[in-house]
């Protein structure tokens, strides 16, 4: 079973909509996919109950007060949405289990900074789970990018891939769907956007 936990501390960068459409993805290749919410506000779950029956299933995972337990029997893929301040306890319990740990992050100066530290403790720790950085609502050839990549390389790790700010991740999400849900034609530019992040997910 592989595990795959979507983490900043800082609110709004955009770990629901990755989160989401991870799982989509997988589930889309035949895996069985749950999709848990460890975020008190439960945005991946309002999702879940928005996907239409027709779509490939993607199976919620309760988990009660930042707890984890055991997934349902049969999970091959577990994707982790999490909180804006997870720390403590809680995200050791997050990090316990994960076999990679995505950090998604907007080039703004203050949502770099705000995450700095956090990406310093987990280089810290003897980790057993992979670590990248998601670029997200960015244009990869614009100055903020470069911005981007140059901090986050001081701190030792790569931009993975760069999503752009585009209104098809919030219409799709409106409709419990995701970017493998619909026609290609309609979302070329953004499936292809992801190609780094599956291989390296799928490695």
């Amino acid at each position: 079973m592989s595990v795959i936990a979507v983490v900043n501390p800082k609110g709004g960068v955009g770990k629901s909509t990755f989160a989401t459409n991870l799982a989509g993805y997988l589930a889309h290749q035949g895996h069985k996919v749950v999709l848990g919410d460890t975020d008190i506000q439960q945005s991946s779950r309002t999702w879940l109950s928005l996907r239409p029956a027709n779509l490939p299933s993607i199976s919620a995972w309760d988990i009660e007060d930042g707890h984890i337990a055991k997934p349902p029997k049969g999970t091959t893929h577990v994707v982790l949405d999490t909180p804006a301040g997870l720390s403590g306890k809680k995200l050791d319990a997050v990090l316990k289990i994960a076999d990679k740990v995505v950090i998604p992050l907007q080039p703004s100066i203050f949502d770099i900074l705000a995450t700095e530290e956090f990406i310093k403790k987990l280089n810290k720790h003897d980790r057993r789970y992979q670590l990248a950085v998601l670029g997200m609502r960015v244009n990869a050839r614009s100055r903020a990018a470069d911005q981007l990549a140059h901090y986050v390389g001081q701190l030792g790790l790569p931009v993975l891939a760069y999503l752009r700010d585009t209104q098809n991740y919030i219409q799709l999400a409106a409709h419990g769907a995701t970017l493998w849900d619909v026609a290609p034609s309609r979302v070329e530019k953004d499936v292809a956007q992801w190609q780094d992040i599956l291989a390296w997910i799928e490695r």
